[in-house]
């Protein structure tokens, strides 16, 4: 019987470099993602978000990219969730996008801030009416007695907004990541993977771009 130890991949990915690479990280960025929206479908939007609590302790957890550009990459929680209290306090993060059909894997670290109310708003309107009454039902990382509790928060709130329209919550809304470093890594063979890596340089306001050994 074969054990995890075993396990073992090959990668042969197309060659990254600093000369075929873009000055600053976005334009790979999107190339990449809309490249995974191909091959990996409704999953290429998945990503591990990292956050640590006021005693230092990281916790990781995935989420989904809902909105990118220049300024940063953006998501949508419970501002009262473990996260958006760990966010509170310690307001960095790091991201990893991982696309195993493309053998691509982009990191992402920086500061975190929230979205404003107007786009909280319009992305909260855009979802499906049980996605926008979930936002109400879930009281998100409280520790729970039971299903039926929450079944029996659903059957309430869904009389309650049965004839009207639901609101955005107060405590539900968006976080921006705005990045400070990005890298890209390609798999290749024998694992001498291809990694580029950007850097926010503040003193100018320019990404610096580097290669890193495998």
């Amino acid at each position: 019987m074969s054990t995890i130890s075993d396990l073992r991949r090959d990668y042969s990915g197309d060659a990254l470099d600093c000369d075929n690479t873009p000055e600053t990280p976005w334009p790979l960025f999107s190339e990449w993602l809309n490249a995974a929206v191909t091959s990996e479908h409704d999953d290429a939007n998945v990503m591990t978000l990292a956050t640590a609590d006021n005693e230092g302790t990281p916790h990781a957890r995935i989420v989904l990219l809902k909105d990118f550009d220049e300024n940063g990459m953006v998501f949508y929680t419970s501002y009262q969730s473990h996260k958006g209290s760990e966010l509170g306090t310690c307001p960095h993060a790091a991201l990893v996008f991982w696309w195993p059909t493309l053998q691509r894997q982009v990191r992402v670290e920086g500061h975190v801030e929230q979205v404003s109310e107007e786009t909280s708003d319009a992305y909260f309107h855009s979802r499906p009416r049980a996605s926008q009454l979930g936002a109400w039902i879930s009281q998100q990382s409280v520790e729970i007695p039971n299903r039926q509790w929450l079944d029996e928060r659903t059957h309430r709130f869904e009389r309650a907004y049965q004839d009207h329209e639901i609101e955005r919550p107060p405590h539900w809304g968006g976080y921006r990541v705005v990045p400070i470093m990005v890298e890209f890594w390609q798999g290749q063979p024998s694992r001498l993977h291809d990694r580029i890596r950007y850097r926010w340089r503040t003193s100018d306001g320019h990404w610096l771009k580097s290669r890193l050994a495998p």
